[in-house]
């Protein structure tokens, strides 16, 4: 076996552990934040776990566009910026519905799911309206000015997003595990002290591990000779967004539905604007057939979602069907692929 191909591996996965790490410190800042300032559960859920949770994934194709010049840095964006709604519109939904079937079996939970769906349902229009323009961005003509428009279009969408949760603020959640600060400095998880330098060296460990990620995938999909846009469409949301969302899992296993499923819904909007946004301004935005798919899967599995709780039969069974169609649209995706020429270094 290629030493340097096994090397390449090792490095991928030491990167993604210390990504992860740096996003559980952003995560649990975030949330102190949240309890700091006395936040509502669907707040904290919709709004600061989800762009904890989304920002190293929002963080990596910012990287490849901005540090990885040509186009494998481009293709590495693209497929970062797009993977990632389309993973959580369908994979990770439907393993939260695998989660709370299991929990439900095994009498760890109640059945079904109880969700403030004014909540979701909010979360899920903000992202099919967001996320269908950018799509349909794919069809304007090679004009500069165009995409800049659509792109500030799409980034001042989430400001309004922000200012209808904060509008309707409910109860304050619970409050979350110790800071991790805390535990070396034993100063008081609540303050601001903690909180703040706590966020930002999350935030430093987040952008090092997104620079050496880019790096790892360009030199796997030259050693598999697949187009880095469809590895790091599959990999990079899976890698970056799936451990965390280990919090709604858990979320589920404790009867805290809104907070598992608003996790999940409020990073497809923090996704479908900034990330898509910053691609749309800056690459070309000429989805091939692949990203196109993965883009309309995402926004037909939001709307179904979005119909069955508008006439309040949302149920995990609903939700394990997203499961299934991730794994056949990447099937599909892996199928039309080309296969790429080595990289000349």
């Amino acid at each position: 076996m290629n030493f340097g191909f096994v090397i390449e591996i090792v490095s991928l996965v030491l990167t993604l552990v210390f990504i992860v790490a740096s996003a559980e410190l952003f995560t649990n800042g975030i949330e102190w934040l949240g309890q700091r300032l006395q936040l509502s559960e669907g707040v904290v859920g919709s709004v600061l776990a989800a762009v904890g949770t989304a920002l190293p994934e929002t963080l990596i194709p910012i990287v490849a566009l901005i540090f990885f010049s040509g186009q494998h840095g481009v293709e590495v964006g693209i497929g970062a910026i797009a993977g990632a709604p389309f993973m959580l519109s369908t994979l990770t939904l439907g393993l939260c519905g695998i989660a709370c079937l299991v929990f439900t079996a095994t009498k760890r939970r109640k059945p079904g799911l109880e969700i403030k769906k004014a909540v979701i349902k909010r979360d899920l229009k903000f992202f099919i309206l967001a996320y269908s323009l950018a799509l349909l961005g794919t069809l304007l003509p090679a004009i500069p000015v165009l995409r800049y428009v659509l792109a500030a279009v799409l980034v001042l969408i989430y400001p309004y997003y922000l200012f209808i949760c904060f509008r309707h603020e409910g109860e304050v959640g619970e409050c979350p595990e110790s800071l991790h600060f805390d535990r070396l400095f034993k100063l008081g998880s609540e303050r601001l002290t903690l909180i703040i330098p706590q966020i930002f060296v999350a935030l430093a460990g987040i952008l090092g591990g997104a620079y050496f990620f880019v790096e790892c995938i360009q030199n796997l999909s030259d050693d598999f000779n697949i187009s880095p846009l469809v590895l790091s469409l599959i990999v990079t949301p899976i890698a970056t967004e799936l451990p965390e969302k280990i919090n709604s899992v858990l979320w589920l296993r404790g009867n805290k539905d809104t907070l598992a499923i608003g996790n999940v819904s409020g990073a497809l909007v923090f996704q479908s604007c900034f990330p898509v946004a910053f691609g749309v301004a800056f690459t070309n935005w000429n989805l091939d057939h692949g990203t196109l798919l993965s883009g309309c899967v995402a926004v037909v599995f939001a709307s179904i979602y979005l119909a069955l709780l508008s006439f309040g039969r949302l149920k995990p069974e609903h939700l394990v069907v997203g499961a299934i169609a991730y794994v056949a649209t990447v099937s599909t995706i892996i199928h039309i692929a080309p296969v790429m020429p080595p990289r000349l270094h």
